[in-house]
């Protein structure tokens, strides 16, 4: 994505999901365009470096601003907490940039014929839409 301490020079970049975190939302192996320097509210799915590897990037949720940066979470909630219940509220300059939309690549294997190619292009492309959090931070 980008290097530390350095301006990416499109406002555009794409990064790729692992892990199941973001499930149903993100699915592992999904691409995504992320929006670098797009205004962030809560809801607002963002890419972001992990506060205590910063050389990791990681997809989370921006639940709510807090004093000292972003409480983020994974919309998957059996999945294990790689998010701010673990390591606290992410601050400003370690959040990239806004994810606004997924891309799903054809499954390997599966076979090219027509139908298979236009349903692949209805569902391939989609935003990725902020969504509400608060019954989140309420049972936390």
């Amino acid at each position: 994505m980008t290097e530390r301490g350095r301006e990416p020079l499109l406002p555009f970049g794409i990064a790729e999901v692992t892990g199941p975190s973001m499930v149903p939302a993100l699915h592992h192996g999904d691409r995504l365009l992320v929006h670098y320097g797009a205004p962030l509210r809560p809801g607002a799915v963002a890419v972001l470096r992990h506060p205590l590897q910063q050389d990791l990037l990681i997809v989370k949720r921006l639940a709510e601003r807090r004093e000292g940066g972003w409480w983020v979470l994974g919309d998957n909630r059996a999945a294990e907490a790689v998010d701010s219940r673990a390591f606290g509220a992410v601050p400003d300059e370690l959040v990239l940039g806004r994810v606004r939309a997924r891309y799903r690549g054809v499954r390997p294997g599966r076979q090219r014929s027509v139908g298979v190619v236009l349903a692949w292009l209805l569902s391939a492309v989609r935003p990725v839409p902020a969504r509400s959090v608060s019954r989140r931070l309420r049972a936390r």
